[in-house]
Formats: C-alpha cells, structure tokens, sequence
C-alpha cells in the first residue's frame, strides 16, 4: 500500500514525516517497550531530525540507526553518523541509544560481520524506516547495476567503491521492507520524475525504488514537495 502525501514546501513535508516517526517511536515504545528508528543521511534529514528531536518520546526507550553510512570516521564531514549525532540526538533525544554501521574496520568487506551482529542484536523489526532517494533512483546504499540490490540474507551489505562515490555500508532491502512503516522523502523536478518512473514495471536494478515501490507487504508513505 502507497500513500502519498504532497506538501507546499520541503520544510513542510519534513515536519510532517518528523510527526509520523514520533507516532510509530510511541506506539513502538507502548508495543513492545522499545522504539526502533533507521534514518537517511545527506542533506534534507536536518529538517526533520530537528523538529524530531523537540517532540514528545520517551528518548530512553529509542534506537536509532541508519539506513546506510559512507565507510569513513563519525568524524568526517561525509559521516552519516555525524549528522544523527548533530542535528537528532541533541537535548532530550540525547537520550536514544546510536547504534552504528561503521565499526572502524579498514573496508567496509571487513566490518560487515560485526555490523551484520549489531543489527541482529537490535530484535528489529523497525518501527520505522526513513529513506530518500538518489535522482538515479538508489534508496539506503542500493544504487542501480550494483550488486547489494539483489542481495536479500541478512541485515547488512556492503557496498563497495565506484568513481568517486565512497565506500559504503547497507542496509539490505529485506531489512528495510521488514519495518513497521517505509516513509519516502523527497523534493525536486528530477527526483519527481524518478519516482514516476520507479512507479512503471521494472526491475530494481534499475531502479532500486521500485524494490519498495512494487511490494504490498510493509506500508509505504511518501512526502514530496516540489
């Protein structure tokens, strides 16, 4: 099931999708006694991890993770984790616990054991997924003719280099489509178009949206502006 939500703005948008992660952190918390939260990285998160992190959660009943992470310290400017740190997990919301992808191994091929045992000791599934969207149509780490697209055993993935694009780790497409709820994000002329396309029969690896795009079993709400 698709829902989709148009808003004026992106700020807009990203409120709205902040007050839909609160609900399912809560109803996660009174389900089961745990939130669990997995969140994109790259620009527009900062709108919503900052709304997010002023509403009203138990933040000590929360785990957040991520989507997918570029294989670099939590230090580095491109750091996923670094963007969690510094715009969700400030005042109350200090209080969730962070669990990592990256582990500090050299490659992400050597650190994906001990990430694969991190996501299994999360008793997922998530609450909620939070996933933008590449205007060539990847989602998390999945990027179109890589091979992580297809993989579907276990939690993690990794990704390895191409051109100038970093070393990643993911999140496998089962693990994502596993959640509670998908919620998609995304603004722009090309990503519209993308996401129109990714609508179309296809396959996934050649757009890897259609991977969330063409199943029914997790619900999925997208939010887009213009």
């Amino acid at each position: 099931m698709i829902e989709k939500r148009d808003f004026p703005t992106m700020i807009d948008a990203a409120h709205a999708l902040a007050d839909e992660l609160a609900a399912a952190l809560r109803e996660g918390i009174e389900t089961r006694g745990r939130g669990l939260l997995a969140v994109s990285g790259g620009r527009t998160p900062r709108h919503v991890f900052e709304r997010l992190r002023e509403l009203e959660v138990d933040w000590s009943k929360v785990t957040v993770t991520l989507i997918d992470e570029r294989w670099v310290a939590p230090d580095h400017p491109e750091s996923n984790e670094l963007l969690v740190r510094t715009y969700l997990l400030q005042g109350a919301a200090a209080a969730a616990e962070f669990v990592p992808l990256y582990g500090g191994e050299d490659t992400p091929q050597t650190g994906q054991a001990a990430c694969e045992v991190r996501m299994q000791a999360l008793q997922l599934p998530f609450d909620a997924v939070y996933l933008g969207m590449g205007d060539d149509g990847h989602i998390a780490s999945l990027f179109p003719g890589d091979p992580a697209v297809e993989v579907r055993a276990g939690r993690c993935v990794a990704v390895a280099p191409s051109g100038s694009r970093l070393p990643r780790m993911s999140l496998t497409a089962p693990t994502l489509l596993e959640a509670g709820k998908v919620f998609l994000l995304f603004n722009g002329a090309d990503k519209h178009a993308k996401y129109a396309a990714a609508r179309q029969p296809g396959s996934p690896a050649e757009i890897p949206l259609r991977l969330v795009l063409a199943q029914n079993r997790t619900p999925v709400i997208v939010l887009s502006a213009p």
